[in-house]
């Protein structure tokens, strides 16, 4: 199923040319959202729905949880837990720590946090201290001077995770589906061979939702991941695994994939860094489901990690030969760009309202801007924003290559009966997860709306969107964004907020680069943030705003007493 990686060279030459495509604005503009053009009641009766799903969802698991004390993670008591990748390879190159002793450093907490957490499904750890040792006996022969290997193996000796859709020769890649428990990888997928290129050693993969389709990480196979600031809440999905092991200090740093916002939501909720980058620049080879047609440049691979110092250096690893593109060493002037925001996405009648303390941390960016730069940041409205959620599922119907849900939930080899299942599995026999089931379900429905007159429509408003949104950022505009609207939800709530993805989601099908960036804690302990997004191959703009908010608001904060 996976491709050798002796080919990974001419792969990455063969990806299409990502020259900036400049699509003219089409003849047909759409004043206002579709859901909003039919009728009023439509959106009232919406609204009710949702206001009636949020209303129960409270209480539910209010009481649910009700009292349940939070599973505080063990202190930190090695600091080389708390280093970055970069400065972890800078140590281990001029051999102030030795590879082995940062692997079994990193091995240790990942034994401590993962019966709390459930973040790990499948280690090679006897096999990364092996590389470990190899590591520091090349730089002790002195065969290769530092200079050339800081260039030529960047991330040497430094052990990295990735999520478990990602192909690592000898683990299991399940992508959280049942019938795949037992598949073993017998290669890398092109970025964790391009890791290891890098001197980077694998070190584990990490819990995902089925099929990597849902944004609470969770599955029939390994079961559900906790969050590490409140164990009763989500992690987000699909990288949910990912980002909470980093936050949890068992990984410097790691790979995620992200099709509707799966680095950017987990990277959210544990309060880390994400780096969605711009479509084409990263190879997808290797990893499940298999993304095609369109759906090619939806999906995105890149980087998660504690620290901004980390991104670009990981940034450049994962980008290959496009990594040129993207021109990430191009100095960037924080007080030269120009800087717009939006509150939310305009009132869409199945989204949850920004959350008032998110709307602060919104508030609080701006504000930094203005005292320290004297930049006063552009509030908009975009208001084709308000039906993003359906025009998300329309650029998912359009993909005609696809294979359905429910036939990649059967491996392909015909389609499960979704209707039975759902059966089953209200007696607990059905393999698959609730969440997976109804989105079977939602896919059936949305099948039919391309026969809808909305169709076309929603697809020209997608373009015309995207144009106004490019247009507005020009080559030094950035787009402050709202990552989610509501801190991380309990688990399961998620059902009842089924929609609130769509902050993320929407600038898949937009194509443009956004960095998630961490903005400390709320009154409940959980983590806040905001995206920051940029016009395409601009990711330099956004990495580098990434840095200042760090600078300003203190980026990642260890869930775990530090001793």
């Amino acid at each position: 199923m996976n491709m050798p990686v002796s080919g990974l060279k001419l792969r990455v030459r063969q990806l299409r040319p990502h020259l900036p495509r400049h699509e003219p604005r089409t003849q047909h503009v759409v004043q206002t959202p579709i859901t909003v053009s039919k009728m009023r009641w439509v959106d009232i009766a919406l609204r009710s729905i949702r206001l009636l799903f949020e209303a129960l969802s409270r209480f539910v698991f209010g009481i649910i949880y009700y009292g349940e004390p939070h599973k505080p993670l063990p202190p930190i008591n090695n600091l080389i837990l708390l280093e970055s990748a970069t400065s972890l390879a800078t140590k281990i190159r001029t051999k102030k720590l030795t590879s082995v002793e940062v692997v079994k450093s990193f091995i240790g907490r990942i034994k401590e946090i993962n019966p709390i957490l459930n973040c790990v499904v499948d280690d090679r750890f006897d096999d990364a201290v092996k590389d470990a040792k190899a590591a520091d006996d090349l730089i002790r022969s002195g065969t290769v001077d530092e200079q050339t290997l800081s260039k030529t193996k960047p991330f040497l000796g430094v052990p990295f995770t990735t999520k478990d859709c990602m192909a690592v020769k000898g683990l299991r890649q399940t992508a959280g589906l049942h019938s795949r428990k037992n598949f073993i990888a017998e290669e890398d997928a092109d970025v964790v061979h391009l890791m290891r290129e890098a001197g980077a050693i694998p070190l584990c993969v990490t819990n995902v939702s089925e099929l990597c389709m849902w944004w609470e990480s969770s599955n029939t196979i390994y079961g559900r991941t906790n969050n590490p600031y409140r164990s009763c809440r989500i992690v987000g999905g699909s990288s949910g695994g990912e980002g909470c092991l980093q936050s949890a200090c068992g990984s410097p740093f790691g790979i995620g994939s992200d099709i509707g916002g799966s680095i950017r939501m987990p990277s959210f909720f544990n309060g880390i860094f994400g780096h969605k980058p711009t479509y084409g620049i990263v190879s997808n080879i290797g990893q499940e489901p298999v993304a095609t047609g369109e759906a090619m440049e939806f999906l995105v691979t890149g980087p998660m990690c504690r620290y901004v110092q980390d991104l670009t250096p990981m940034m450049k690893v994962l980008g290959a030969n496009n990594s040129h593109m993207l021109t990430l060493d191009q100095k960037v002037d924080i007080s030269k760009l120009r800087y717009f925001y939006v509150e939310d996405d305009g009132g869409s009648p199945l989204v949850t309202p920004v959350h008032p303390e998110l709307r602060a941390a919104q508030k609080k960016v701006i504000n930094h801007l203005e005292k320290a730069y004297g930049i006063k940041a552009k509030k908009i409205t975009l208001k084709k924003l308000k039906a993003a959620l359906p025009m998300y599922f329309a650029k998912l119907a359009s993909v005609e290559e696809a294979h359905t849900f429910c036939e990649e939930l059967a491996l392909k080899k015909g389609s499960i009966n979704v209707w039975t299942e759902l059966l089953k599995w209200m007696f607990r026999l059905s393999h698959h997860t609730l969440p997976g089931l109804l989105l079977g379900v939602l896919e059936k429905l949305n099948s039919q709306s391309k026969r809808s007159e909305d169709y076309p429509k929603l697809l020209t408003m997608c373009t015309d969107l995207k144009q106004e949104i490019k247009e507005l950022l020009g080559d030094d505009g950035v787009l402050l964004f709202p990552s989610h609207p509501t801190p991380a939800p309990y688990h399961g709530q998620p059902l009842f907020r089924a929609f609130n993805f769509v902050y993320t989601a929407v600038i898949n099908v937009l194509l443009f680069p956004s960095t998630q960036c961490p903005l400390g804690l709320g009154s409940e302990g959980l983590p806040l943030g905001i995206q920051v997004v940029g016009n395409h191959y601009k990711d330099h703009l956004t990495l580098a705003v990434a840095g200042e908010l760090e600078k300003a608001f203190g980026g990642w904060v260890c869930p775990s007493e530090v001793r």
